[in-house]
């Protein structure tokens, strides 16, 4: 699952503008933070939405994934040390020209220069 901002992003409207200055072609960048959760269903995303400590009703919104694999134009960071008590990875998704998302090689580009650490953290696309 994804907790995003459905609000104006600061952080993910900076690393747009930097990866473009870095040569890589983004026109817009999403950020969200991915949990993983044993149990499934709507019952999942009411509990989730209840929780104050992780969702805002006002500024975030829910996606739920079939998969636990990163969409389209999108890399996953997660620490080299799992967190306790935390998401287990930022998703940035980016797009290009024409709200097309960036292939994998414009997505290891952006995560090599800009959006990953590799000291303590992994990029998965």
């Amino acid at each position: 699952m994804a907790i995003g901002l459905k609000i104006p992003d600061n952080t993910a409207f900076t690393a747009a503008s930097r990866c473009a200055r870095l040569g890589i072609a983004v026109e817009r960048v999403e950020r969200s933070e991915i949990w993983f959760f044993e149990d499934e269903g709507s019952a999942l995303i009411e509990r989730v939405k209840a929780d104050e400590t992780i969702f805002n009703p006002n500024k975030h919104c829910v996606t739920v994934f079939e998969e636990a694999v990163p969409r389209s134009g999108e890399v996953w960071i997660e620490p080299l040390e799992p967190r306790t008590g935390g998401a287990a990875a930022t998703a940035w998704r980016l797009f290009g020209p024409s709200e097309a998302t960036l292939d994998r090689e414009s997505l290891g580009a952006a995560a090599e220069r800009l959006l990953c650490n590799p000291a303590i953290e992994r990029a998965v696309y």
